[in-house]
């Protein structure tokens, strides 16, 4: 090879080396600003904790107590929760089947909506109940639990339930 030769592959080599690194640092770049982007959006808000490692932090006379209360609570709302998923598998394997019906669709939602209600209804009342039984440090502790951050709701700031979707007339 000639001298000439090798100084082109120098030169075209160090322009490549520049854009992988340049590449590299707007990539790092971008990661740390979304990053950063997300934690502001989460405000002040502490790191979720299990809920069991909390109850593990209650003072030992009540709790057993709590979870056997929540427990029981989780029992009795699972009905709802059940019915609700069936009523949206439902409603999905309807808006994907061949005789699509929209005001069924949309009723076994409305269903599905209405039985998750209820079932947090039931999760919630009873929750509050068991901390009205609770000594305040332990009612601080547990008191997270009336944030609704479940794996089915929006984790950045809480949010009305939309409306039904208005019907249109049948003719």
């Amino acid at each position: 090879m000639s001298k000439r030769t090798l100084m082109i592959a120098l030169a075209v080599s160090l322009a490549v080396n520049v854009f992988a690194v340049a590449a590299g640092v707007a990539a790092y770049v971008n990661q740390t600003a979304a990053e950063e982007r997300i934690e502001r959006s989460r405000g002040d808000r502490t790191p979720r904790v299990p809920l069991m490692e909390v109850i593990d932090t209650l003072d030992p006379s009540s709790r057993d107590q709590v979870r056997e209360t929540l427990r029981q609570a989780a029992l009795a709302a699972r009905p709802d929760f059940q019915e609700s998923r069936e009523a949206r598998r439902g409603a999905v394997a309807m808006a994907e089947s061949q005789s699509f019906d929209a005001a069924a669709v949309s009723a076994l939602l409305e269903q599905s909506r209405a039985s998750e209600l209820r079932g947090r209804a039931r999760l919630e009342s009873e929750a509050v109940r068991m901390l009205s039984e609770l000594n305040p440090e332990d009612r601080a502790r547990m008191a997270a639990i009336l944030k609704r951050q479940g794996r089915h709701h929006p984790r950045n700031g809480e949010r009305a339930a939309a409306p039904a979707p208005a019907q249109a007339a049948s003719d």
